[in-house]
């Protein structure tokens, strides 16, 4: 493994750097593998460098063999995507893989594929990317649909590693906690720069009162993060009921109001005069 400028890449032709005696009658056909006889392409590096590496493929054939070069799970770029290896010849094809500014520290994995007369062969590509390693998450833009109860927020990736977020909600009214969700791990994963716009249901919201919601996001070794929104629940149904219910209530204080404060006629007794 060396670290190689793309341009080193690009100038880089196939070489043929042997050739390698007929295969006997029954013996295995093309082969692909990474140079120098390694079980697997292992690549370190970090973020934003690019990789270079071998692949050799020998044709133990009579003929001459074409075959084609894919990456998988990794940017990989080849010398040549198409190789023709004449027969009885090992051809050695650079590539590189490109490790983007905001690939995560840490082992990644991806695949090398080439495809020849009808078979395929895969190469088993390592990855290590070094660097600190910092777990960091935001809520953000948090926002309560009162026609629904929804909770709309946006997770952030602030950090440097992958992360596999829970989120907790908690909502206080007038009157006091009117939802306490703890913590449930989401079925997501946020790359380091990644953001996630997610809607948290709330099927069975306060028809009238005014609420403060609180949602914690966490991660592991992320510090918990916490935003807030307020909203006020006001529906048809629940402010007729009010309206109803205070106009009883005026209804009747104006009613006990008459009994107490009108005024009283006593009537003389019988024969008495003026």
């Amino acid at each position: 493994m060396r670290a190689a400028p793309r341009s080193g890449l690009l100038a880089a032709a196939t070489a043929l750097v042997g050739v390698v005696a007929a295969a006997p009658a029954g013996a295995p056909g093309w082969t692909a593998a990474p140079a120098a006889g390694r079980p697997y392409a292992y690549l370190e590096g970090t973020a934003g460098s690019v990789l270079q590496d071998t692949l050799s493929l020998t044709n133990p054939g009579t003929g001459p063999l074409t075959v084609r070069l894919t990456g998988q799970g990794a940017p990989v770029a080849f010398a040549a995507r198409t190789v023709t290896v004449p027969p009885r010849t090992r051809a050695d094809v650079p590539f590189a893989v490109t490790v983007t500014a905001d690939t995560p520290p840490g082992d990644h994995r991806g695949t090398v594929r080439a495809t020849a007369a009808g078979r395929e062969v895969r190469v088993d590509l390592r990855l290590r990317v070094n660097g600190p390693r910092l777990a960091a998450l935001t809520v953000e833009d948090v926002r309560v649909d009162t026609a629904t109860g929804d909770l709309h927020y946006t997770l952030v990736n602030r950090g440097s590693t992958v992360l596999a977020p829970a989120l907790a909600v908690r909502a206080d009214g007038l009157l006091g906690t009117v939802l306490d969700r703890p913590g449930h791990p989401l079925p997501l994963t946020l790359r380091p720069g990644e953001r996630a716009a997610r809607t948290e249901p709330w099927p069975d919201p306060p028809a009238l009162d005014s609420v403060t919601v609180r949602l914690t996001a966490t991660a592991p070794g992320a510090a918990p993060a916490t935003a807030r929104a307020d909203a006020a629940f006001a529906t048809g149904p629940a402010l007729a009921a009010t309206g109803g219910t205070l106009l009883a209530a005026a209804a009747c204080g104006a009613w006990a109001l008459r009994r107490r404060g009108g005024p009283r006629i006593r009537r003389a007794p019988a024969g008495a005069t003026a």
